[in-house]
């Protein structure tokens, strides 16, 4: 039975059970059902952000400064409208992305939808933004002077600059999503998508100094997973009438499964309940201060949402045992559940924004906190001592995700390799396994506690970062694993093997992994960075740090992986000259140590003199100085160590092979070359 024929309206836009047709005539999603759906989620949402604001006191008007019943009502509606389209937009874009194959017309339609929901979102966060600095100045729309004090709001505060980002870059999705013609441009539809999602961590409580860390991670966790879990489930709903299409009814055409495409998606919701319950977890702990907060308003709609989330992860246990087996038979039970999904959803989108706008227990901003530690965001660590260094912890939620996975992943994986009786290093495993914890230790350890506090303790862990994590991930070769373990796909989409290889063999790669860029974007960079504003900018923002800390970790990969990778990509030059290039770039690097060990100019001097007395800040950063010259000595070492070694094994390798061809042709070379000599004194003669 063609799924064409199969589908009439259901509430989503999909279609119900029909009479086999004779023919496979393009199928088309009902407008109504498509109407009453999104009307629904829409009203949902709606409904429980006003109900749950009137009751937490979100919508009293403040003592001082009153926007304007416009604002309060106008700002959290433009908020859940935002809120929505971006879900639908990064959820579009994550489906055609991983889940679709290209050409179809399934894909099509989600990348349209997703570029439409990225042109609303752009609007909507245009909207934000202005009601936003109404709110935040205090002013009723029509006033004289707002104006210059939006300029001002946009360009100097960094929430307006955060909401500013935000719009822009929706813009720039919905660009996308007008121009994507292939996978490759609806990955970057999701990739900026995503990147817009982040300045948004910035808003709401989170922009307050308690616990800011650890509030500003979390929520750009719980937004990443809200949005790809919630806009996926719609974008999966939109494109199920086109799928069972048969290949011979549109030229170049790809036939699309509805149970692979719901068996697809229903792993990344898993995924997504997981990131968005463990991110809820830590941000209403952080908002609420114990189980006190519960008794509060607040606390209520957090009840709320707990309520919501376990609700929605039922329904993902009844699509995963009940109807994702029987969808071939029964598509309107999936379709009827899925629709009821979409619309607990928005309800519960429209919860969270009323959380955002909600007094919450504990004051976004500590009273008690010293100048210091509300310039930090943080409560100031103990006193640096030794043992402190190594056993203080200051958790990143984002590195302790990245690191989890990395390690479990790799071991995983290696795991599925012995199943089936294949073999890997042991000591490729070594490498991985203490480049995983030496990476969770300089992200969320003593190195990240005391990192922002004073530049010589933000040297050892650039230092640590950058160059001697990277060489023992590069020696545990995951990219090389991760191909021998992840499967392929047969229907044309791409999976994350086949995205993998995409990577591995693009151009981007092929240039930043070019051994004379791999050097400069190692070591040059050091001096763009900082003797520029942009070390003071990744100390003194939370986002800003993460990016640094992703730029350097990135950078000494690249550089290390050219030196004695062995996983495919880049290109790695012969032995002799990746020992010339190690010792070039090594030289530059103790020439920045040497600069910063006898410079007089102090950088970042305004954010480091709140935790360092000003008569110990020039010492301190010649400290940080020695650090860069003599710690990357060591590293160094291993470098070369690691070059000899590759070359050593690259001779021997070559050495036997041509002992093995020596012995199956009789040393035909050597045989041709002294036939070949002795030809050439025959044909000299004898000399008189």
């Amino acid at each position: 039975m063609d799924g064409a024929s199969r589908w009439a309206t259901y509430p989503g836009g999909v279609a119900a059970p029909s009479r086999p047709a004779r023919s496979a005539p393009g199928p088309t999603t009902q407008p109504t059902g498509v109407l009453l759906t999104s009307s629904a989620v829409l009203l949902a949402a709606l409904a429980v952000l006003l109900t749950a604001l009137a009751l937490a006191g979100g919508l009293v008007p403040p003592a001082i400064g009153d926007p304007g019943r416009l604002v309060r009502y106008g700002l959290p509606i433009a908020r859940t409208v935002h809120d929505l389209s971006a879900a639908l937009a990064v959820g579009g874009f994550a489906v055609a992305t991983f889940l679709l194959p290209h050409p179809s017309d399934a894909w099509n339609r989600a990348v349209r939808v997703a570029g439409v929901a990225a042109g609303v979102w752009a609007v909507a966060a245009l909207l934000v933004l202005v009601l936003t600095a109404m709110d935040v100045i205090g002013v009723a729309p029509g006033s004289p002077d707002f104006g210059a004090q939006f300029a001002q709001f946009a360009q100097s505060i960094d929430l307006g600059r955060a909401l500013l980002v935000t719009t822009v870059l929706a813009a720039v999705v919905a660009t996308v999503g007008a121009a994507a013609t292939s996978p490759t441009g609806a990955a970057w539809g999701l990739a900026v998508g995503v990147l817009a999602l982040l300045p948004l961590s910035l808003s709401g409580h989170a922009s307050g100094s308690a616990s800011h860390q650890t509030a500003v991670s979390s929520l750009a966790m719980h937004l990443v997973g809200v949005t790809v879990w919630i806009g996926g489930l719609a974008a999966v709903l939109l494109v199920a009438p086109l799928t069972g299409r048969s290949p011979g009814t549109a030229k170049g055409r790809r036939p699309v499964d509805l149970t692979v495409l719901a068996t697809r998606y229903s792993s990344v919701a898993l995924w997504c309940f997981v990131a968005v319950a463990v991110s809820g977890t830590l941000n209403a702990s952080v908002r609420l201060g114990g189980w006190s907060g519960l008794a509060s308003a607040y606390g209520a709609l957090v009840v709320g949402k707990v309520v919501a989330l376990v609700a929605l992860g039922a329904f993902g246990v009844w699509h995963r045992r009940r109807t994702i087996p029987l969808l071939a038979s029964r598509p309107l039970a999936f379709a009827r559940i899925a629709a009821g999904e979409l619309v607990l959803m928005g309800a519960a989108t429209g919860l969270g924004v009323a959380l955002s706008r909600s007094p919450t227990p504990v004051p976004d901003d500590d009273p008690s906190s010293s100048v210091a530690e509300a310039r930090l965001g943080e409560a100031l660590p103990p006193k640096l001592s030794v043992a402190r260094w190594f056993t203080e912890l200051s958790p990143d939620l984002l590195w302790i995700t990245v690191g989890g996975l990395l390690l479990v992943g790799y071991l995983l994986a290696v795991r599925r390799l012995h199943a089936r009786g294949d073999r890997w290093p042991v000591g490729r495993t070594l490498w991985w396994v203490v480049g995983c914890l030496a990476l969770l230790f300089v992200t969320s350890g003593g190195p990240a506690a005391y990192g922002r506090l004073t530049f010589s303790m933000h040297m050892l862990q650039h230092m640590l970062l950058t160059m001697a994590i990277p060489p023992m991930l590069v020696l545990g070769a995951p990219v090389t694993l991760a191909l021998r373990v992840l499967p392929a796909r047969r229907d044309h989409s791409r999976g994350p093997r086949e995205w993998l290889l995409e990577v591995v063999h693009s151009r981007y790669l092929a240039v930043v992994g070019h051994p004379v860029v791999a050097a400069v974007l190692f070591a040059g960079s050091l001096i763009v960075f900082y003797y520029s504003p942009l070390f003071e900018l990744a100390l003194r923002t939370h986002v800003g740090h993460e990016l640094m800390m992703v730029h350097f970790l990135g950078t000494g990969y690249l550089f290390s992986s050219v030196l004695i990778g062995v996983d495919p990509g880049g290109q790695r030059p012969p032995y002799p000259l990746r020992l010339i290039l190690l010792l070039a770039t090594m030289a530059f690097h103790a020439f920045f140590g040497v600069a910063l060990m006898q410079g007089k100019q102090l950088l970042a001097a305004d954010w480091f003199s709140y935790f360092t007395p000003a008569a110990r800040l020039l010492a301190n950063q010649q400290e940080g100085g020695d650090i860069a010259w003599g710690i990357g000595e060591v590293p160094t070492l291993v470098l070369v160590l690691g070059v000899a070694i590759g070359w050593a094994r690259s001779d021997d390798r070559e050495n036997k092979r041509r002992d093995r061809k020596a012995a199956r042709d009789g040393d035909a070379d050597l045989a041709e070359y002294n036939a070949m000599l002795q030809r050439l004194a025959d044909r000299d003669g004898p000399r008189a």
